[in-house]
């Protein structure tokens, strides 16, 4: 598949695909909770937000505890959790299982990586330094990096331009009903994972190809770039 390979870029979500951040996320939502002098919050009954982004979280959290709060609470709240989870980002934060050694390979082998994630692209950045994975992608695109950030399919055209790589030869790879839309809207093939916090199962999202296990990726890959 080594030919394939030439001039492709992967596009990785980063939260539920490429690193499983739920402790740390759900960690910095039960800190601004407990400010407000709430009870921590189940992890499952904020996990799925996490797509969303940290205000979600927050909103999920207070709607559970039924303690609603304005929108300017809420952006308080918001400027804490991003404090705190600034200062704890990699406590319990990992890589997923196998991961690190795909990047490494497909780097090797001549493809482009980059990074296309509604976190922040500070934080992405300050994350993947503290785990080392920062340096393995040629670009970090986050969702202030642009104007627009996913779904817009400029979010993740731009980012594979940042990488130096183009619209025809890219695949996207995420866990959530707003990657394999983005990817879609973009005409960009798509990889969609099995163990993120996606409330639609990533069978239904309508992926070129489904991955319980980045072991199973090459296989994957290879059956997308067979029918692009």
């Amino acid at each position: 598949m080594t030919s394939m390979l030439k001039d492709l870029t992967l596009a990785f979500d980063l939260d539920g695909t490429l690193v499983e951040t739920a402790p740390d996320l759900i960690a910095a939502a039960n800190h601004v909770l407990a400010a407000e002098g709430l009870a921590p919050v189940p992890a499952a009954a904020i996990r799925q937000e996490i797509s969303f982004g940290a205000r979600a979280m927050i909103e999920k959290g207070l709607k559970v505890s039924a303690a609603p709060r304005s929108a300017t609470e809420v952006d308080r709240l918001l400027g804490d959790f991003l404090r705190h989870y600034e200062a704890n980002i990699a406590v319990s934060s990992r890589p997923f299982p196998h991961v690190v050694e795909l990047l490494h390979d497909y780097r090797a082998r001549g493809c482009r990586l980059v990074v296309c994630t509604n976190k922040r692209e500070h934080l992405s950045r300050v994350l993947l330094g503290e785990l080392g994975m920062l340096d393995l992608f040629d670009a970090i695109a986050g969702r202030d990096t642009f104007p627009v950030c996913k779904p817009h399919p400029d979010h993740l055209l731009g980012a594979i331009r940042l990488g130096g790589g183009g619209r025809h030869r890219a695949v996207m790879v995420g866990d959530s009903d707003t990657d394999i839309a983005t990817a879609r809207a973009a005409g960009v093939p798509s990889i969609a994972v099995t163990f993120g916090y996606t409330e639609v199962p990533a069978h239904q999202l309508g992926a070129g190809a489904v991955i319980d296990d980045y072991r199973a990726f090459d296989a994957a890959l290879a059956e997308i770039l067979a029918a692009s």
